[in-house]
């Protein structure tokens, strides 16, 4: 009789950890977009690479 609630312990603490796996890790996004340009600072716009005219 103990064996059979500690597999039932078991699967219920197994069920509860798998759906909260699946309820959290679907990739959630923030809803606040960004609107403003990317800055960097003062760092230039352009590699130094790339040729300058």
């Amino acid at each position: 009789m103990e064996l059979l609630g500690i597999l039932l312990l078991g699967l219920w603490v197994l069920r509860v950890t798998v759906r909260a796996i699946l309820s959290d890790g679907r990739g959630h996004t923030p809803d606040i977009r960004s609107t403003a340009p990317w800055t960097a600072g003062n760092l230039p716009s352009a590699p130094y690479a790339s040729p300058r005219i």
